[in-house]
């Protein structure tokens, strides 16, 4: 199967698939989401991923009907349905199915989990990528990872339409992150990262970037930075489950990075190998 769709234990071609009208998702966005690839029926950094899902349900107060354990259990056994190849798994899970209502449903409605996977290559970095700036108009709840997408999708957007492949958003002076992607920045051969408070995502691969710089000896700093010094910075760093880290060599139309190559290329080719590393490529 090439492309396989999963509504609460209801499994077929994802093009036939269908959800009921009144899923909160589709009238509030009410609900959180993960998305993974998978490479040789490995999911790559799934019980990062995992875990992060469970963390964004907790903060809106929603109780998922099954433990991690079976949901690695669903995941696994949908990969195992797919033909051969690499993967871009993406799983949500709403509050429920209820009449229209700002307040909660009932203990009885219970979450109603989605999955779609689907063949598409997961490609070592290469080309360094373009970006914009644009003012972070988000709400304040940008560390879970909910439906509310909107301003992302903006913003991601803008950015295309602008030539770029990502937008890097800031509050003010301060940079929080990109459209779909954690940005960070090397200055003097130091990795420079937003903190994780409620203004960015924990990103997966941020925190592996992380744990990658310390294992080669590179030093961490988790701190707000600036536009400036996003400017400024040796190389600017985008990562992302699909991109991995990416280094940019153009910001809003102006030069960009390109002072420390040799690090940033030593850091993403780093994160290359993790992955096929765990997912038994090499």
């Amino acid at each position: 199967m090439k492309e396989l769709g999963y509504y609460n234990g209801k499994v077929g071609e994802l093009s036939e698939m269908t959800v009921p009208m009144n899923d909160r998702a589709g009238f509030f966005g009410d609900g959180v989401y993960e998305a993974a690839v998978a490479r040789n029926g490995i999911i790559f950094a799934e019980r990062d991923h995992i875990d992060r899902f469970f963390r964004s349900a907790a903060k809106l107060r929603m109780e998922l009907p099954y433990t991690k354990e079976e949901l690695h259990e669903i995941l696994q056994g949908l990969v195992d349905r797919m033909d051969p190849g690499d993967l871009f798994i993406y799983w949500q899970a709403s509050r429920g199915t209820a009449s229209r209502n700002h307040l909660f449903p009932g203990e009885d409605v219970k979450p109603n989990l989605w999955v779609t996977m689907s063949l598409k290559e997961v490609k070592k970095p290469g080309e360094p990528i373009q970006l914009i700036t644009l003012e972070d108009t988000r709400f304040l709840h940008c560390d879970i990872k909910t439906l509310n997408l909107i301003p992302a999708v903006m913003a991601s957007q803008a950015a295309a339409e602008a030539g770029c492949g990502e937008a890097v958003l800031h509050r003010g002076d301060r940079v929080t992150e990109c459209a779909h992607s954690n940005v960070s920045i090397l200055k003097d051969g130091v990795l420079v990262t937003a903190p994780t408070d409620n203004l960015i995502l924990p990103g997966i691969t941020r925190a592996h970037l992380i744990r990658i710089c310390k294992d080669l000896g590179v030093p961490v700093r988790e701190e707000p930075f600036t536009l400036d010094d996003l400017r400024s910075a040796d190389e600017i760093l985008v990562t992302s489950t699909t991109k991995f880290c990416a280094a940019a060599d153009r910001l809003d139309g102006q030069p960009a990075g390109g002072k420390d190559p040799e690090l940033a290329r030593k850091l993403a080719e780093a994160l290359y190998d993790e992955f096929r590393r765990e997912t038994h490529d090499i």
